[in-house]
């Protein structure tokens, strides 16, 4: 079993606790105002850290698969790092930083692409290419959280819908939003987007 990720270690779990950070805190929005702008450059300073520590954390696990001689881990954190190489060249020409919720993304984006990779290879008969995505799969997860399940995703929704007062569709963004801010990394947003709509379409 690799050693403990990032977002499971107890510095994380300081650090985010400290930032209100939305994993562990319903929002990190009463949190800064309550406690004006030292709160949110704590939250800033905080999350900016968590965010090396998941940088950090790809290239620990590098060295620890280099030293199993773990080939397939290793190909598929090369992968990775290569992927959030390109996503931080894209950010510097907006002026932009790659942050934890972008690093989150991209490692949902890359799970769905092998997936989908994946179904074409089991329908085409390539069962050998098929247990490759399976296995990239598998490696990329161990950096992510644990997944929301069905009923916690629809909670997370109605919760959103509520923090937000949406009334409509025109309101559709601004949910969105917030899940991305609260669960990001633990949540299919194609998916979230579809039940989002279906919330306030109803």
């Amino acid at each position: 079993q690799p050693p403990a990720l990032a977002f499971q270690s107890r510095e994380y779990r300081a650090l985010a606790s400290k930032a209100g950070h939305p994993w562990l805190w319903p929002s990190k929005a009463p949190l800064i105002l309550g406690f004006g702008l030292p709160k949110l450059l704590l939250a800033i300073s905080g999350l900016k850290r968590i965010t090396i520590m998941l940088r950090e954390n790809f290239t620990s696990e590098l060295k620890l698969a280099m030293k199993a001689g773990d080939k397939r881990r290793v190909e598929t954190i090369r992968m990775i790092n290569a992927a959030l190489k390109d996503k931080d060249i894209e950010a510097r020409t907006s002026g932009k930083e790659v942050g934890e919720e972008d690093i989150l993304a991209l490692l949902q984006k890359l799970v769905k692409s092998r997936q989908e990779s994946m179904d074409i290879y089991e329908k085409n008969a390539r069962p050998e290419l098929a247990a490759q995505e399976r296995e990239e799969i598998a490696i990329i997860t161990t950096f992510l959280p644990q997944p929301m399940s069905e009923e916690e995703v629809a909670a997370a929704i109605k919760s959103a819908i509520a923090e937000t007062g949406a009334a409509s569709i025109k309101d559709m963004g601004k949910v969105i939003a917030v899940l991305k801010a609260q669960h990001s990394g633990k949540m299919d947003f194609g998916k979230a987007s579809g039940l989002v709509k279906a919330a306030l379409a109803g």
